[in-house]
């Protein structure tokens, strides 16, 4: 059968994505079928599509894509927990989610509970699991714990304070403007700095009385790593689970050595990898979002045709709500 899609056939901006078709098998044994409903646009799909060094970069032509949801329309054998009609979501099982029908591995897939909304899922499970392991298996976050999240109104760093505040953190996030700024503090964030106005080297040191934080989450990149590691304690440790500024230049190392400083570039494919701790992320992070405990904007609704304008607006960072994707 064919199905809608998007598809990269050289790197570049937002024009590079092209609405087109592909071929969709039959669901193989262990595989399922999927007809997509929502699907998630990720600060990842801008790396894939403007070719930012990763380990296992894809090279175009391909299909872009980490996350969606859906309903399964077909099992192949030897498929046990799941049947058609099931809503089910996935994340990291590779790229191509920029379609309207994929077929996947079974056991990478996750049903949705019958009380979640499939927006609401769409619309935080990539980001959902990712703060799962940022602030409960990287770094276990402590009740008191004073902690540094940059690009705090983003797309992970909204449910990162949310989350954080509920641990029973003191967050310090960075943000671009005023309007920013007054967004994460109604989201819990306890120190709103706005780094176009205020050095945010300084502004930690203040708030923290000169002790600095044991954890900086930074999503930025080349233009904040070198202050993050100037905000940790000793002992602290600075992850860069982003580079939306770019890649973070070579440094040396002996810069670590005077406060016995850690770094981390981790991804959260490392850390779903085990059925086991896919579905324990899912569950807490399921759990929150049934008891309302995060808030959610979705900014857009978009057509997967229209996947362009989706990845312009997300660039343009005029947005504080989330993207989603339609075929």
């Amino acid at each position: 059968m064919k199905t809608g899609c998007v598809r990269i056939t050289a790197f570049g901006g937002p024009q590079v994505l092209e609405f087109g078709e592909t071929d969709v098998p039959a669901p193989g044994a262990g595989e399922a079928l999927v007809r997509h409903t929502g699907i998630g646009v990720n600060f990842v799909d801008v790396y894939h599509r403007t070719g930012q060094l990763h380990g296992d970069a894809p090279q175009p032509p391909f299909i872009p894509g980490v996350q969606a949801n859906g309903v399964v329309e077909a099992v192949g054998p030897g498929v046990a927990g799941l049947q058609p009609g099931d809503r089910v979501t996935h994340a990291n099982v590779g790229l191509s989610s920029y379609v309207g029908h994929r077929v996947l591995p079974a056991e990478r897939l996750v049903r949705i509970p019958d009380a979640l909304d499939d927006d609401l899922v769409a619309a935080t499970y990539l980001r959902g699991l990712t703060c799962h392991y940022l602030l409960k298996r990287l770094y276990r976050v402590q009740p008191g714990d004073t902690i540094l999240v940059h690009a705090a109104a983003g797309g992970v760093g909204q449910l990162l304070v949310q989350w954080a505040k509920r641990l029973g953190a003191v967050v310090i996030g960075t943000v671009g403007s005023d309007a920013k700024a007054d967004l994460v503090t109604q989201l819990g964030c306890d120190h709103a700095i706005n780094y176009r106005q205020q050095n945010f080297v300084e502004e930690v040191a203040r708030i923290t009385n000169g002790a600095g934080v044991p954890v900086v989450y930074d999503s930025v990149g080349a233009d904040t790593f070198m202050g993050s590691l100037d905000c940790l304690r000793p002992m602290g440790l600075a992850i860069n689970y982003g580079t939306a500024s770019g890649q973070v230049p070579a440094f040396p190392l002996q810069r670590l050595h005077s406060k016995s400083l850690s770094v981390c570039r981790p991804t959260l494919r490392t850390y779903i990898a085990l059925r086991s701790d896919l579905e324990a992320a899912s569950r807490e992070l399921f759990e929150l979002l049934a008891g309302g405990d995060l808030r959610i904007d979705i900014a857009a609704k978009l057509p997967l045709a229209e996947a362009a304008q989706a990845h312009a607006l997300l660039e343009g960072r005029t947005l504080n709500g989330t993207l989603l994707l339609q075929p």
